[in-house]
C-alpha cells in the first residue's frame, strides 16, 4: 500500500496541545505496516480513557478534554485514524475500508498497548469504529461514552445535511479541512486552530482519508458493513457495559441518536445523561470542558478508574 507522511514541520506551534506523539507499526492489510500515531496524558498505569476522533478530525480535537481527565487520575490516549493526524496516509480512496479501520484502531490498541479496562469515548468515526471493537471485544470494555455519534446500518436514512456534507467531501478539488471543522462548530475558531486542522493535510494528495470515510458509511442494507454494524448493536443492546449518552443540542447529523441509545442500549439505564449546550457536531471543540467534566463524574460514579487525591 503506497502511503503518505506528513512532515513533522507542519505541526509545530499547535495550540494547547503539548503532548509528544507516539507511534507503532500496523499491518495495513496488503503485506505491508503503516504507523499510527497516538498521545497520551495522565499516569501510565491508570485506567485508560480511549478517545477516537472522527471526520475530519485528528487527536488535537481532544487537547481541552486530556488535562481534565488526566488530572481526575485517568490514563488517556487519543490515536490519530489512519489517513490522518500525524498517522500514515494510504493515497488511494480504496485502501480505506470500514473493516480496515477497525482493524486498524484494534491492532493498535490492543496487539500493541494491550488496553483493558477501557473507557471509550466515540464522537463521530470514532464511534462508528470504538463501538464496534465494543462488541466485538466486550471483555476489553469498562464503560462506554458516545458522544454525537451512531453505529449505522443502513435500515434507516441518513439525514440530508449529511448528503450534503458527503458530496462536497468527495466532489470539491480541494478540501478545507479546517473550513468542515469550523461549520460543525457552533463557536468560531480562530485562525491557530483552523490551521491545526489542516496541518496533516499539506496538498491534497494527503486527503484519501477526509475523501473516503463518508462512502464508507453505510447507507443501504446490503452495504458490506451492515451485517457487522447490525451484530455489534445487537450486542451492545443487551450489554451490562455503562454507556454515557452525552450529545450536543445542536447536531443536526447524529443529534437523532440520543434518545434511542438511551432507550435501546442496556447499559444506558439508570443513568443520568447530559446534553452539552451551545455545541454543534464538534462538541469538543465547542464545548470540551465540560465534556470531559461529565466524563470524569461519570466515571466516578461507576467506579472507574481511581481517585488521584
Amino acid at each position: 500500500m503506497d502511503t503518505l507522511r506528513t512532515p513533522d514541520e507542519r505541526f509545530a506551534g499547535l495550540p494547547q496541545f503539548p503532548y509528544a506523539p507516539r507511534y507503532a507499526e500496523v499491518p495495513d492489510g496488503e503485506g505491508g505496516t503503516m504507523r499510527m500515531a497516538w498521545v497520551e496524558g495522565g499516569p501510565s498505569d491508570a485506567h485508560p480513557v480511549l478517545m477516537l476522533h472522527g471526520e475530519p478530525s485528528w487527536s488535537f480535537l481532544y487537547r481541552r478534554m486530556i488535562p481534565i481527565l488526566a488530572a481526575a487520575g485517568h490514563r488517556v490516549i487519543c490515536p490519530d485514524l489512519v489517513g490522518f493526524g500525524r498517522s500514515d496516509k494510504p493515497t488511494r480512496i480504496e485502501d480505506h475500508t470500514y473493516a480496515r479501520h477497525v482493524e486498524w484502531v484494534r491492532t493498535l490498541v490492543f496487539d500493541h498497548l494491550d488496553l483493558t479496562e477501557v473507557t471509550l469515548v466515540g464522537q463521530d468515526w470514532g464511534g462508528l469504529i470504538g463501538l464496534r471493537l465494543a462488541a466485538e471485544h466486550p471483555d476489553r470494555f469498562a464503560s462506554l461514552v458516545v458522544a454525537n455519534t451512531g453505529l449505522p446500518t443502513g435500515d434507516i436514512p441518513m439525514p440530508k445535511v449529511w448528503w450534503r456534507f458527503r458530496e462536497a467531501i468527495r466532489t470539491q478539488p480541494t478540501i478545507d479541512v479546517g473550513g468542515f471543522v469550523q461549520s460543525g462548530c457552533r463557536r468560531p475558531l480562530d485562525e491557530a486552530v483552523r490551521a491545526a486542522y489542516d496541518a496533516p493535510f499539506p496538498d491534497d494528495s494527503y486527503c484519501a482519508g477526509p475523501r473516503a470515510l463518508p462512502g464508507l458509511v453505510p447507507t443501504g442494507p446490503d452495504d458490506p458493513a451492515a451485517p457487522a454494524n447490525r451484530a455489534a448493536w445487537a450486542t451492545l443492546c443487551e450489554s451490562p457495559t455503562p454507556m454515557l449518552v452525552a450529545f450536543s443540542d445542536s447536531d443536526p447529523i447524529t443529534g437523532a441518536m440520543a434518545p434511542i441509545f438511551q432507550r435501546e442500549m442496556r447499559g444506558a439505564h439508570g443513568h443520568d445523561h447530559p446534553v452539552i449546550r451551545d455545541a454543534g457536531h464538534f462538541l469538543q471543540e465547542d464545548a470540551g470542558e465540560e465534556l470531559a467534566n461529565q466524563i470524569v463524574g461519570f466515571l466516578r460514579t461507576i467506579g472507574a478508574g481511581r481517585d488521584p487525591r
